[in-house]
């Protein structure tokens, strides 16, 4: 890596200036402040509260976050601030969430999280204490434009297997202008080093999983709190014989094979005519409330060379143009697949076709389809 007077491994020298930092009470985060303050910036961290609906040992974290986060605080010499941001997360992202899962569909609440709390709600309260930048952990990068042309990129991280430029797609130039991503050039086992060559206790915390500040807990039992059971049939696709029971379209997603209790072999292996294959959740019909299933991973239902994608939204402020070839995911940690824009809606820019050179597997409505060229994220939309 070019070294300059300016930039040492990716992060911009500080000069005194400030950055509010995101602190998880992660080693992410918590590496993330620390590097930041080695490299002259005066850091402020900030802990934000956004789930109280059943803030409790067993699920979420955050007493004990917000405890590693006052040691790692008081470790690296920086000052903390507790946020609440409960209210926005309940009315910008929680009941996205529920109204998508109500109307059949697979939301990815961590998309929506980003871009409303954590650089929306975020952003703001840290430029009304004063911050030139904020910064988080996660993997991702950003860098002005080689072109020339003003804007911000971006980009994928260094470790390819945590990138989480995915999860951000939807974020724009004012917010990536005022962001830093300090482990974009950092592999995982990289930043568990530092934070243990640093002394912070942290280095071996297990990273959090779950759903955005919620924490990890049985999901369907979750979705039952907010979104009753609305029993109906499960039907087979190819000849529409009843095939089983579910409890509720809700609870189910595209390309789903365990939790259906309708049989199949759990190899997925049978016998030559497919009777004995491991059933696989291929469409929902929301007006009849029928759960359709196909046998089989690799059955036709379950492949899609062309999607429908909308509310769009693309990093540069403009769509990519059309006739080029890029790269997609229609979920996360799913490999990039080549594929062109078909065709975007002239009349609001919000609506696009994406065409792939092959089919892929359990597209599911809701879901996030993001584009790439290269290392650099275009941005994306939702899944029809």
């Amino acid at each position: 890596m070019t070294i300059d007077s300016q930039r040492v491994d990716g992060i911009d020298a500080g000069d005194g200036r400030t950055v509010v930092v995101g602190l998880s009470g992660g080693v992410d985060s918590s590496v993330a402040a620390l590097l930041l303050k080695q490299r002259g910036w005066r850091v402020v961290g900030v802990f934000m509260k956004n789930w109280e609906d059943d803030d409790d040992e067993e699920y979420c974290s955050s007493r004990q976050d917000l405890i590693d986060v006052m040691s790692i605080a008081d470790r690296i010499g920086i000052d903390v601030e507790v946020v609440n941001f409960a209210a926005e997360y309940k009315e910008r992202v929680f009941a996205e969430f529920l109204r998508e899962y109500a109307a059949g569909r697979t939301p990815n609440p961590d998309v929506l999280c980003n871009s409303e709390i954590k650089f929306r709600a975020f952003l703001e309260h840290a430029l009304a204490l004063g911050a030139d930048k904020i910064a988080t952990g996660h993997y991702a990068g950003v860098r002005p434009d080689p072109a020339g042309s003003g804007r911000v990129q971006l980009l994928k991280a260094e470790d390819g297997s945590k990138d989480q430029s995915y999860f951000l797609h939807r974020l724009n130039q004012a917010q990536l202008a005022r962001t830093l991503f300090p482990l974009a050039d950092l592999y995982k086992r990289e930043v568990r080093r530092i934070a243990a060559d640093a002394g912070l206790h942290v280095a071996v915390k297990k990273d959090s999983t779950g759903i955005c500040f919620i924490g990890e807990r049985p999901f369907k039992e979750f979705l039952m709190r907010y979104l009753p059971p609305q029993p109906g049939e499960i039907r087979a696709l190819d000849d529409d014989r009843v095939v089983g029971q579910h409890d509720g379209l809700t609870y189910h997603t595209i390309g789903q094979r365990k939790g259906l209790h309708i049989g199949g072999r759990k190899d997925g292996k049978g016998a030559a005519s497919g009777e004995h294959e491991a059933w696989f959740v291929a469409a929902k019909d929301i007006a009849k409330n029928i759960l359709y299933v196909v046998q089989g991973h690799d059955h036709p239902a379950l492949q899609k060379l062309a999607i429908e994608v909308e509310q769009l939204s693309w990093v540069a402020g403009e769509a990519p143009h059309p006739a080029w070839v890029y790269t997609a995911k229609t979920r996360y940690r799913q490999p990039d697949a080549p594929c062109s824009i078909e065709r975007i809606d002239p009349a609001d820019n919000a609506r696009c076709t994406l065409a792939f050179a092959e089919a892929q597997w359990a597209v599911t409505p809701g879901q996030s389809a993001v584009l790439y060229e290269s290392r650099v994220c275009l941005g994306g939309g939702v899944i029809v």
